[in-house]
């Protein structure tokens, strides 16, 4: 089985290849000296994945890895021409190499194990069933990832709805609890807490400090489905008269061994993140890890050994097919190299063309605004990486982990927050939440549209980020 097609592969070793000529180049580069205009081949992706789906639906279907990498060609090329190929390719191989390569490879085991357990029987989709299922969920992704939780139940979620008209709401709600709001307590959770995790923030620190943010949206948000799906399920004819699911006589699992293998991914990446090591390889300027490197062949090896052990019936059962994670590689590989101009510009600080945006989390005797801090790392982790944003306010708020876990805890607790939570505001800001839509899509349910999603996300999200900046944040 094949992740990506031949030409996509192709394209993503043009930035090794540009940059063999860059090894003494460093990765890092200076923001002040762009201008806005190098944000539009980011904005411009985007706007094609909020608007190409609706506007040229059977296009983009068939070419939405072509559009991508037309965007990050749009910035690869002009930014090479006018600073040099080998900063271009040093630039482009830190990205690969420091976050997407990873990213990708972790999306890809836990999307791989989740995949390979079938939770066998009929579950009946009532509010009371699909509210307990996404309350499990939700204390499951802080342990094993949004990724995992989302991968493991989102399928027999579906499944369970197949007899009900009305679907989509409960995918949206299963995005903005176990895919983002669920993960927030634990390094193993979200990304940026992972980050967050590797630059020194204990363990158990979010946890101890964001637990009663978490309990507010998570409960809230179940109380908001509940009533919601309670409203759908009955109303006339929202229950098909035959269900397209076999009764069986009991629920169990097969494939089982995978939980197994799923043990072995989380206990990678804690190993990563706990191990200290001095080894380091250096790949055009981009300095990886030995920790890092064991990890993503353990995982690596991981995705082979849950294909190989796990009985074709399984794999077919769930309906397990590569598209959903070929259209999250593809995409967020054009995200992730589009977003090095903006992140970099972001980085500049004060300086840099987004010095507005830094200056807003200052107050003028030159402390912390705490609830900006929740408000912008919030709102750019909606449309940027979360994991990115997350290290840029890190930095900003002084980047030393001890000071910001005690004395400037509040101004932690609110990035951490902002990151985790606001990224269920759009499909793209976390890759979980793509990935949801696009195997709720393979299964036949009618998403909203990027822009009907954020009409969900802004009618009950923001609402309960408003609340909770009064009550924490302020």
């Amino acid at each position: 089985m094949k992740l990506l097609g031949t030409r996509w592969t192709v394209w993503l070793a043009l930035p090794a290849l540009l940059a063999m000529s860059g090894g003494a180049w460093a990765a890092d580069f200076d923001g002040s000296q762009l201008t806005m205009i190098w944000g539009v081949p980011f904005a411009g992706i985007l706007l094609s994945i909020a608007l190409m789906p609706l506007l040229v639906p059977h296009f983009w279907h068939h070419h939405y890895g072509k559009v991508a990498a037309a965007w990050g060609l749009a910035f690869l090329v002009p930014f090479a021409v006018m600073f040099g190929p080998a900063m271009a390719g040093v630039n482009v191989v830190h990205a690969l190499f420091a976050e997407y390569i990873p990213f990708i490879i972790l999306l890809t085991a836990l999307f791989t194990v989740s995949g390979g357990i079938f939770i066998r029987g009929n579950l009946h989709g009532s509010p009371g069933l699909n509210t307990a299922i996404l309350a499990i969920g939700a204390v499951l992704a802080s342990f094993m990832g949004t990724t995992g939780a989302s991968m493991l139940l989102i399928r027999p979620l579906i499944r369970a709805n197949d007899n009900r008209k009305h679907v989509a709401h409960v995918v949206v709600f299963f995005i903005f609890i176990v895919s983002n709001a669920g993960g927030s307590l634990t390094p193993l959770g979200d990304p940026p807490l992972f980050l967050g995790f590797l630059k020194g923030v204990d363990f158990f620190w979010t946890l101890k400090h964001i637990f009663p943010e978490t309990l507010f949206m998570v409960g809230s948000l179940l109380a908001i489905f509940y009533v919601i799906d309670s409203w759908y399920y009955h109303r006339r004819e929202e229950v098909l008269p035959q269900d397209p699911t076999p009764d069986s006589r009991g629920i169990g699992f097969d494939g089982a061994i995978n939980f197994a293998m799923l043990a072995v991914v989380v206990g990678l990446v804690l190993m990563s993140g706990f191990w200290k090591s001095d080894v380091s390889f250096n790949v055009y300027g981009t300095e990886v890890g030995l920790p890092g490197v064991l990890r993503d062949l353990g995982l690596v090896a991981v995705t082979f050994l849950s294909l190989k052990i796990t009985p074709a019936k399984v794999h077919g059962d769930n309906q397990f097919g590569w598209a959903p994670m070929e259209e999250v590689a593809k995409l967020f590989a054009g995200i992730f190299l589009t977003i090095i101009p903006v992140i970099a510009m972001l980085k500049a600080g004060v300086n840099g063309p987004f010095g507005a945006v830094v200056q807003a989390v200052t107050q003028p005797d030159g402390s912390p605004d705490v609830m900006m801090y929740f408000w912008i790392t919030g709102l750019l982790s909606s449309f940027l990486d979360n994991a990115p944003t997350y290290l840029v306010f890190f930095n900003t708020a002084g980047g030393d982990p001890q000071v910001l876990m005690t004395t400037l805890a509040p101004t932690l607790a609110a990035i951490s927050a902002g990151a985790v939570f606001m990224g269920a505001n759009t499909y793209i800001g976390n890759a979980p939440n793509l990935m949801v839509k696009a195997i709720a899509e393979d299964r036949g349910v009618k998403m909203p549209s990027f822009f009907g999603y954020m009409l969900w996300s802004g009618g009950i999200l923001v609402p309960l980020f408003v609340v909770m900046s009064f009550i924490w944040f302020k």
